[in-house]
């Protein structure tokens, strides 16, 4: 029984954000950037891109694979780093920190699963572990796979990913 209360708000949340993820905007599919603006639990991420000047990168053909923090990750980061990273003093941490999020290539949970690791367009690689039905990438849970955009995917993560 606790497993299915645990479980049934994370079946919801996963349609309702399937549902903004494959709506379409005068018959095209929504971009990454779209799909994470009208989801609603991207916040902090889409300010950051926007604060980091990556927005027409990320909206531009791509394609493009994007390990999506919520922002509850981001809430989970020392108190102060959010807003340390947004001043425009420090574009360049900020970007490093958002290119680690982002491999070239729309690569599927199906072919994450077979990686053990991923080049991110930042520079650093990525480590992917899969033990049975659970994806991480570093230190990040995959909690919801394959949202699909227009020019990639999107696979939502719990953790904010930090480069070395």
């Amino acid at each position: 029984m606790l497993k299915k209360l645990v479980a049934l708000p994370l079946i919801v949340a996963s349609f309702m954000f399937m549902s903004v993820a494959h709506a379409d905007h005068h018959g095209m599919k929504k971009d990454i950037v779209d799909v994470a603006v009208e989801n609603g639990s991207f916040n902090t991420l889409v300010a950051a891109v926007q604060a980091a000047g990556l927005v027409d990168t990320l909206k531009s053909k791509g394609p493009f694979t994007v390990f999506a923090p919520t922002d509850a990750a981001f809430a989970k980061l020392p108190e102060g780093t959010v807003a340390m990273l947004l001043k425009p003093e420090n574009k360049d941490k900020l970007v490093a920190v958002l290119t680690y999020h982002v491999v070239s290539g729309a690569v599927m949970a199906a072919d994450v699963v077979t990686m053990d690791s991923a080049p991110t367009v930042q520079g650093q690689s990525v480590a992917i572990n899969v033990d049975g039905g659970n994806v991480m990438i570093n230190n990040a849970n995959v909690v919801l796979p394959n949202v699909k955009a227009s020019n990639g995917v999107i696979h939502v993560i719990d953790t904010v990913l930090l480069p070395q």
